[in-house]
C-alpha cells in the first residue's frame, strides 16, 4: 500500500462509505453463519491497526496478524492480540482457529495459494474462511496501482485457488454490484485519458451517506441472488478434513511468535 495511503487508512476505514458498507456486510454472514455459542478462536490476517477487532469480539476471541508495524499504534488496547510479521511458515501461533478473515487480502500478495494454505493449516477441522477480494481484471483502475495489487478476482479463479488449498466452498458470491458500472466507467475514461494514482478522499457527508444507503439497499434487495456481478467478492469455504500428523505437530511444537 502506498505510504501516505496507509497513513490515513484508520480515518478512511472509520468514515468512508465503502468500509462502512463492507464491515456491515461481513458482521451480517458471521452472524448468518456462527455455530452455537460462536466462535471460539479467530484470527483476522492483515488486520492493520486492529481496525476490526471491536466488532469480532462479539463472535469470539479475537488476534491478528499484521506485517507492516508501522500502521500498528503501539498504544492500541489491542496490541497485544496483533503478531506482526508475514503470514507464512514464520507465523507460528501454537494453536489453531475456528475462524479466520482475509479481508482484502489475498490480492496483495505475490503467492496467494501459500497463504491460503497457510490458513488451512491452521484452521480447526471444520473451521471457516471468510474472504473478500476485488472483483474482475476488467475492472482494473489505478486505484489497483495505488493499493499494490498483484490480481483482481473472479469467483472462478477465487473457487479454483481455494479448492487447491484443500477447500470446500460454502459460499461464493460478488457484493457492491452498483460499483461494477462505475469501475467499468473507470476503467475506460481512463483508457482514453490516462490517469495518476490519487488517494481516496471521503465524500461529502450528504455523498457519503447517499452511497452507503445504496450499498445497503442493494444488499437487502440483491444480496440473496446470484448477481454475476459486482465490485468486490465474498468467499466462505471451510477446512475440509483433520489435518495429516505433521501439520499437527507443527502447530504444537512450534513457538509462539510474540
Amino acid at each position: 500500500m502506498d505510504p501516505e495511503f496507509s497513513k490515513r487508512y484508520r480515518e478512511l476505514y472509520d468514515k468512508h462509505w465503502w468500509f462502512r458498507a463492507r464491515e456491515k456486510l461481513i458482521v451480517e454472514v458471521l452472524r448468518c453463519k456462527q455455530p452455537a455459542g460462536g466462535w471460539k478462536t479467530i484470527l483476522d490476517v492483515g488486520c492493520g491497526d486492529a481496525l476490526f477487532f471491536r466488532q469480532l469480539q462479539q463472535f469470539g476471541e479475537v488476534e491478528g496478524v499484521e506485517p507492516v508495524a508501522a500502521v500498528i499504534d503501539p498504544e492500541s488496547e489491542f496490541r497485544q492480540r496483533i503478531h506482526v510479521g508475514s503470514f507464512d511458515q514464520n507465523f507460528q501461533p501454537k494453536k489453531r482457529y475456528s475462524l479466520i478473515l482475509m479481508l482484502d487480502v489475498l490480492e496483495h500478495l505475490d503467492d496467494p495459494l501459500a497463504a491460503l494454505r497457510r490458513a488451512y493449516v491452521l484452521l480447526q477441522p471444520g473451521g471457516l474462511l471468510l474472504i473478500t477480494v476485488p472483483a474482475f481484471p476488467m475492472l482494473w483502475t489505478s486505484h489497483d496501482d495505488l493499493n499494490h495489487h498483484r490480481v483482481r478476482y473472479t469467483r472462478s479463479s477465487l473457487t479454483s485457488e481455494a479448492k487447491s488449498s484443500g477447500f470446500k466452498i460454502v459460499e461464493a458470491r460478488y457484493f457492491f454490484f452498483f460499483l461494477f458500472l462505475a469501475k467499468l466507467a473507470a476503467r475506460i475514461k481512463e483508457g482514453l485519458l490516462g490517469s495518476t494514482p490519487a488517494i481516496p478522499k471521503i465524500p461529502s457527508p450528504a455523498l457519503n451517506r447517499f452511497l452507503y444507503r445504496i450499498s445497503r439497499m442493494e444488499e437487502t434487495l440483491f444480496g440473496a441472488l446470484p448477481i454475476p456481478f459486482g465490485g468486490s467478492l465474498l468467499m466462505m469455504c471451510q477446512a475440509n478434513s483433520a489435518f495429516i500428523a505433521s501439520d499437527q505437530e507443527e502447530i504444537a511444537q512450534a513457538p509462539a511468535l510474540v
